[in-house]
């Protein structure tokens, strides 16, 4: 399901958002695309709404459009839409093709996109050979060097697209009409490209191709002869990819047209620019390493990427059964639930919540500042939860040191507050220093009674909660066949749970 517009424009991680929206129990529902957006931290709320309606409507909001859940932004008059590419549609177009269902979202700022992408340093390599290429060469040289990075730039897009990512310069090359780009001329020629030398596809070859040239080019004019082969050699190609289009497929793709008018461009200036010169074996020589490796180094990354590809799937098909809430429920449920008479210690959040969550943990377990760090992030993200801290403690096994950050801890508590206890705990599992610990905390001397730490730490003992980090919700404590990051998943269901 095609999205690029929708995730650029909430700037998401795309990889990211499509991982956890096809991982979902329900994908590919309107459940699974809510959820999803609420796990990356843009939370909304669905709703039917009759087409009479939707003037009331904020001027940014998600619905339904041509089977694609997408971006609708009023314009004026006019709407903007956004899924896989930008449209602008009349009122009566989008309510037309839209359904009546529509999603109303907020946008947590704390939430920003966060993705790697090489192409700044593809561009500043780019760049560099440019400038390379017009100080130190002909014309001529130059623009051969120029437009063999166009056809490297090309076909590193398209190879990118053999593994789930979208171009939006093929796209833009290739005139989607269509709506969905899985479907045009350019994919139905590259997607169905039946060449396997060595398990590289005709697209592969142009990389390798391109990059090839694009190195010797830089060694101009020693190369020539070189270059004027590869050129030469290059009609087969051109020849190939020709009949693909017009007898096989009997379809034109745009931006094998444009790779081929590269590859007549450089034919032409090799032919008519480039000098004669003698044969040099050592030329000749590096040539077929350099293509050797290019070769080898196309292969590894197919592997690899395609080897990435099918366990991303895999777990995502796995991810589904295991995020299923019904399954998560009757395991939590499994477990005998935990009364504690103590409540009140080192408690944070709503005290009339409806979920309320428990850490067991000990300051010096270096697996606690990881639980920790998720219920400090489950306060952020669902203020109507509450958290207890039970962190186990025995007076005749603690050091001073210890039994005075523990004081440290309670005097927080007690008299500066929630926030800044919780600041506190995150403090020490960052410096693991209790002088410094107890610096922020503003305490010069003197220590708390710790009397309600100690009743709480022996409740914790007589349930049989020795080992830290535990979580329990409700009571129960959370499944052991889950990772304690997965309650992230079933928060909201939680809170809709009345069973809980």
């Amino acid at each position: 399901m095609p999205l690029d517009k929708l995730i650029n424009y909430l700037k998401l991680d795309k990889q990211e958002f499509m991982f956890q929206f096809n991982s979902h129990p329900n994908y590919p529902s309107a459940l699974a695309f809510s959820d999803t957006l609420n796990f990356m931290g843009v939370r909304n709320d669905a709703y039917e709404l009759d087409k009479e309606y939707w003037d009331e409507l904020p001027e940014e909001f998600i619905a339904i459009v041509d089977n694609t859940f997408s971006m609708v932004k009023k314009s004026g008059s006019q709407y903007s839409v956004y899924s896989d590419k930008t449209n602008t549609l009349s009122k009566d177009e989008l309510y037309r093709k839209s359904t009546d269902f529509v999603l109303l979202f907020e946008k947590d700022p704390s939430v920003s996109k966060s993705v790697t992408n090489y192409k700044p340093f593809l561009y500043l390599i780019f760049t560099i050979i440019v400038l390379y290429s017009i100080i130190t060469q002909t014309w001529y040289e130059a623009l051969f060097n120029i437009l063999s990075l166009a056809g490297v730039y090309i076909s590193l897009e398209i190879f990118n697209q053999k593994f789930g990512s979208t171009s939006a310069v093929i796209g833009s090359i290739c005139g989607d009409t269509t709506g969905n780009q899985t479907v045009n001329a350019c994919n139905k020629i590259i997607n169905q490209d039946k060449t396997s030398i060595l398990g590289l596809k005709f697209s592969d070859f142009s990389l390798i191709y391109f990059i090839g040239i694009a190195v010797l080019g830089l060694f101009l004019p020693v190369t020539f002869l070189v270059l004027k082969g590869f050129a030469v050699v290059s009609l087969l190609a051109i020849g190939y990819s020709l009949y693909i289009q017009g007898f096989v497929e009997k379809t034109f793709c745009r931006v094998c047209l444009l790779i081929i008018s590269v590859l007549v461009a450089q034919l032409i200036i090799s032919i008519f620019l480039f000098e004669n010169v003698y044969f040099d074996i050592k030329t000749a020589i590096l040539s077929i390493i350099l293509w050797a490796v290019l070769i080898f180094s196309v292969v590894y990354l197919n592997t690899i990427l395609g080897e990435k590809e099918n366990l991303q799937k895999s777990n995502a098909k796995n991810l589904r059964f295991k995020r299923n809430y019904d399954l998560f429920k009757r395991e939590l449920l499994e477990n005998q639930k935990v009364i504690f008479t103590d409540n009140e210690t080192f408690l944070v959040g709503n005290r009339n919540a409806k979920i309320h969550l428990s850490v067991i943990s000990n300051p010096y377990c270096g697996f606690c500042k990881d639980a920790h760090k998720i219920m400090e992030d489950l306060l952020k993200k669902y203020p109507d939860i509450s958290v207890q801290m039970r962190f186990n403690y025995s007076p005749d096994q603690q050091n001073e040191k210890a039994t005075n950050l523990i004081s440290d801890l309670m005097y927080t508590y007690k008299n500066k507050g929630s926030e800044d206890f919780l600041n506190l705990v995150e403090y020490w599992f960052e410096t693991k220093d209790e002088n410094k610990t107890r610096q922020k905390a503003g305490i010069t001397s003197g220590n708390e009674d710790l009397s309600p730490l100690i009743i709480m730490s022996a409740e914790n003992r007589n349930a049989g909660l020795n080992f830290t980090p535990i979580i329990l919700i409700n009571g129960y404590q959370f499944p052991d066949k889950y990772d304690r990051e997965d309650i992230y998943y079933f928060m909201d269901e939680l809170m809709e749970d009345d069973d809980i």
